[in-house]
């Protein structure tokens, strides 16, 4: 596929957009006490976040999270061992991973929280049988 001088310098406008609405990374680590990934921005920003919390990043052990590197952009982080990528500007609008999976960490949360319509939809439900009770089951001797 041929890039035309047209599409490459519409590449480097969009690009040069980015770089201005978006600090650049300057530092990148991973904190193993706080077991958190740290970076660092240009703008004296620092952000602190959970790899459990990130898309690709979820299942990963300390050793493949320490080597972490900013790309030559500035705007993304490299994690070379899980051949994952974080884009800063998507990070800094909120989005640690596809829609998809997002709604799905969302979904995740929102079945922990205990509101009072909950709770009264739980009573409800019992005053029509609910789920049934655990029964304890007698081991054999």
């Amino acid at each position: 596929m041929d890039i035309t001088d047209k599409a490459f310098e519409a590449a480097s406008q969009r690009a040069a957009a980015t770089r201005k609405a978006f600090p650049a990374a300057v530092e990148v680590r991973y904190d193993r006490r706080a077991a958190r990934i740290v970076i660092v921005l240009a703008s004296g920003l620092e952000l602190a976040f959970s790899p459990k919390h990130v898309q690709g990043l979820e299942h990963a052990h300390q050793a493949e999270l320490a080597d972490a590197e900013i790309t030559p952009s500035g705007l993304g982080i490299h994690f070379p061992h899980l051949d994952a990528d974080l884009y800063l500007p998507a990070l800094l609008e909120g989005f640690l991973g596809s829609k998809r999976w997002m709604a799905s960490e969302i979904g995740k949360m929102g079945g922990k929280i205990s509101t009072e319509a909950k709770a009264k939809a739980a009573r409800e439900n019992g005053k029509l049988g609910g789920r049934p009770r655990k029964t304890k089951e007698l081991k054999a001797a």
